[in-house]
């Protein structure tokens, strides 16, 4: 069964928004890098990594399905903010705009009746909700922390942060 013309055209479109993504977070973990913030670096240089292979699932999806990938360019991301909070706020906005767009894919694959791509898609929906909750939870601490020592703790806390790649199956 093939991927029709418009699922074809919207995961095309979520794999360039992933790989935006990715270049939205690396443009976040050169600001904080500049703030001698190392924790918040390893952060999002993490975010980066994810949606580096957010967008390489959807690029195997697309390839093993038979179709032709296309490659976008996107826009430059911003290269400041007004605080580690707004940065972390607007990495917020953007993961609930993410969790939409997948939603949409979801709608479009049901209305295709193309259940191959519904449940592919269902491991993206379980990692939007842990995506929007690790923004919530930092921003939160954050908002607590305002700036000095307790920034400095919660630097020291990111720094901890592993990526593991989920084991793919086949």
């Amino acid at each position: 069964m093939k991927l029709t013309p418009q699922l074809t055209r919207a995961l095309n479109e979520q794999m360039n928004y992933e790989f935006s993504s990715a270049h939205l977070y690396l443009a976040i973990a050169a600001y904080v890098a500049d703030l001698g913030l190392d924790g918040f670096v390893n952060f999002f240089q993490i975010q980066y990594q994810e949606e580096i292979f957010h967008a390489q699932k959807f690029f195997q999806y697309i390839n093993d399905r038979h179709e032709r990938i296309e490659i976008h360019g996107f826009d430059t991301p911003p290269k400041t903010f007004d605080s580690v909070l707004s940065a972390f706020e607007l990495a917020l906005e953007h993961e609930e705009a993410v969790s939409a767009r997948i939603h949409g894919l979801v709608k479009l694959a049901h209305n295709e009746t193309d259940y191959f791509t519904v449940n592919f898609l269902d491991w993206f929906i379980k990692e939007q909700v842990e995506e929007e909750s690790t923004f919530h939870s930092i921003i939160d601490k954050l908002k607590l922390v305002n700036d000095g020592a307790g920034l400095y703790l919660l630097d020291q806390e990111l720094k901890q942060r592993i990526f593991t790649p989920p084991v793919q199956s086949k």
